[in-house]
């Protein structure tokens, strides 16, 4: 059994920062890929940044320069720093992690950005 916890959403001003972090627990072996996918109402589910075992990692364009994907192996956890939030960037985050060739997902965080 792998659980993912997220934690770190909440209601943000525009230009003001989040950072949303996510725990996996359970029976794992090895975790390869961690990343974060978002929807927004209406919309579909879209990668915003992933990281690999080896810590590479891959941005949407539309976060690229404001948001910082990272990880700690020790924790197996894995951290999305959002900074310059805008109206935009308001969804429900996602946290998937990809252990050997099985994708697990949280349950979702809430981030708006509103004044």
């Amino acid at each position: 059994q792998v659980q993912l916890v997220e934690s770190g959403g909440g209601l943000v001003q525009p230009g003001g920062s989040l950072r949303l972090s996510c725990a996996v627990s359970g029976t794992i072996l090895s975790i390869n890929a961690m990343g974060w996918y978002r929807q927004a109402p209406g919309k579909q589910r879209e990668l915003v940044a992933r990281i690999t075992s080896g810590g590479s990692t891959n941005y949407a364009y539309s976060v690229k320069g404001r948001f910082t994907i990272s990880r700690d192996n020790a924790k197996n956890t894995v951290y999305l720093q959002m900074n310059s939030l805008k109206p935009e960037d308001t969804a429900v985050y996602y946290c998937n992690v990809l252990l050997g060739y099985t994708d697990y997902w949280g349950q979702g965080t809430q981030v708006t950005v509103s004044s």
